[in-house]
């Protein structure tokens, strides 16, 4: 019975923590770590200015938002919906209503939850309307320092930690070479 009790909070003894959170790839589920336990927000990886830290994701967000875009809602959404899908609603928003960040401002929210990141250095649409390119460009570093290939979108993503787990659950081979077969013998 005593092993059922819950074990009490005093000065000597500190309430249990949570275990760290790691960068896996995969989204962190705020139900899943919670047990009860309340989680501040974390800040986020990078910057909102820091967008010459991936100088190749900041001339890609420039010149075509509608990719970067795309790229961040495959994965945000778990592939529910294609990169291709994402990017050309995108450009459609921005050509017939001039504002896209009505669309991706959503999607910095649902990444905030997914990640339990602070929502800095103001509101989601406010960060997106005053500065698209750089909350794209910040969105996409978060993702990539989570663990994601952006460029393979969500199924690749799956497929290779998969292929990761795989390799480390198999044994390693042997580092000897395999043993050549001698040539013709009398």
């Amino acid at each position: 019975m005593a092993e059922l009790q819950k074990e009490s909070v005093t000065p000597d003894r500190p309430a249990p923590s949570a275990p760290p959170l790691t960068a896996t790839g995969i989204p962190v589920d705020p139900i899943m770590i919670s047990n009860n336990t309340p989680h501040s927000p974390v800040p986020w990886s990078t910057g909102l200015c820091n967008c010459c830290e991936d100088v190749s994701s900041c001339c890609l967000t420039c010149w075509c938002p509608c990719v970067t875009f795309g790229r961040i809602a495959e994965i945000v959404d778990r592939g529910s919906t294609s990169c291709g899908v994402s990017g050309t609603i995108y450009s459609l928003m921005l050509c017939l209503v001039g504002c896209s960040c009505l669309y991706s401002c959503f999607y910095r929210s649902k990444l905030r939850g997914q990640y339990l990141l602070e929502e800095r250095p103001c509101t989601d649409c406010c960060v997106h309307f005053c500065c698209e390119e750089c909350a794209l460009c910040q969105e996409y570093r978060q993702l990539q320092n989570q663990g994601f290939d952006m460029s393979i979108g969500w199924h690749g993503n799956v497929e290779r930690q998969k292929r990761l787990a795989a390799t480390m659950a198999s044994p390693s081979p042997s580092p000897l070479p395999p043993q050549l077969q001698s040539g013709m013998t009398r």
